[in-house]
């Protein structure tokens, strides 16, 4: 399961549909009869708490060819952690976002898509109803998926990554807008699987809304991260991972916003660029010198980075208090940097029912 070209325009029940003729580009049948893998044009498209994403490729070999991309903040669970539900505001500049989506879609011809979404549609009293509405207005036909199986998609992305280390073990985590999930993965045999996963309501969203984590102080910001801290406890207690890292059967390996930005500021890249930082290592050194700067930077000193900007200078700093817990529960060495996710383990997917 190789991603056999990283490059992509942007910045990371089944249904499986055959093209409506409205270009939708979903599937009106499970059967592939009559579908040419060759000219086959496939999709993956992401919703959760903070950003869409929508990956648009060709099979190719046992993975896929990225042709186009795209990646937009929406913020769909703003205000979700008080108010329990979507906020009209929020579900209308998501429909905005994915009405591009769905147009993109019919531009390429995709004739195989899958399209999820995550925590935010997960914990709204009015997700289905918003699902509802997408397919409505969109024609794109969005699941809801569990948190289970988020972080299995999550797991199938990164693992061509994970394989070209030689650690046994691994440690995942991902830092989304709604939650964050951590996987502990055995890698000894070629039927790599998850050992334990837990979910935590612990994402970028949810932390900047409830601690005001923007301009949050010194005092409130350690706050943040020991409350983290003490969740990650019972989890470490459980598997001992602490031992595996220090006799070094245990890799670590970081995906979504937070730790790909800290690569890409590491990295001075003017502007987000996926294809370099995706793969990449970080010293764990590097991630906590970092992570300092954006907690004590203003919103308009982190807005200048050319990885961050204005949508996502408010959120970053959250991201950091997730991952100093992460680090400091678990203190690797180094984290390997993964710009790839559930997209890529919906993408792998099809691939593997097309072959």
């Amino acid at each position: 399961m190789q991603l056999l070209n990283r490059k992509s325009s942007g910045n990371p029940g089944t249904h499986r549909r055959k093209l409506s003729p409205k270009g939708s580009g979903q599937i009106t049948h499970r059967n592939r009869e009559g579908i040419s893998r060759k000219a086959v044009t496939i999709a993956a498209l992401d919703l959760g708490t903070n950003n869409c994403r929508l990956m648009i490729a060709r099979p190719k070999g046992n993975g896929f060819t990225i042709i186009d991309g795209f990646s937009k903040v929406v913020r769909l669970g703003e205000g979700l952690v008080f108010s329990g539900k979507l906020s009209d505001q929020a579900m209308d500049r998501t429909i905005t976002t994915l009405t591009t989506c769905q147009e993109k879609i019919a531009k390429r011809g995709v004739v195989l898509g899958r399209y999820v979404a995550t925590e935010a549609c997960r914990q709204a009293t009015n997700g289905e109803v918003f699902l509802e509405r997408v397919r409505v207005e969109t024609g794109l036909k969005l699941e809801m998926i569990s948190s289970q199986e988020e972080a299995q998609l999550t797991f199938n992305g990164c693992l061509p990554l994970l394989r070209e280390s030689a650690e046994p073990y691994a440690l995942t985590f991902d830092v989304g807008g709604g939650s964050a999930e951590i996987l502990l993965v055995d890698l000894s045999s070629s039927s790599s699987k998850i050992l334990d996963c837990i979910s935590l309501p612990y994402g970028v969203v949810t932390l900047t809304e409830r601690y005001s984590a923007s301009e949050i102080s010194s005092e409130k910001y350690q706050n943040m991260v020991r409350e983290i801290f003490d969740a990650l406890q019972p989890f470490e207690q459980k598997h001992q991972i602490r031992e595996k890292i220090s006799a070094g059967q245990l890799q670590v390996l970081g995906t979504a916003g937070t730790v790909t930005t800290i690569a890409g500021i590491h990295m001075e890249l003017k502007k987000y660029n996926r294809t370099a930082v995706d793969g990449t290592w970080l010293d764990s050194g590097v991630v906590t010198d970092i992570s300092k700067r954006l907690v004590t930077a203003s919103f308009s000193e982190r807005a200048a980075l050319g990885c961050i900007g204005e949508s996502r200078a408010e959120l970053v700093v959250a991201g950091c208090g997730v991952l100093q817990a992460i680090c400091e529960m678990w203190p690797a060495p180094r984290i390997r940097v993964a710009d790839r996710g559930v997209r890529e383990g919906l993408l792998l997917s099809l691939v593997k029912e097309l072959a």
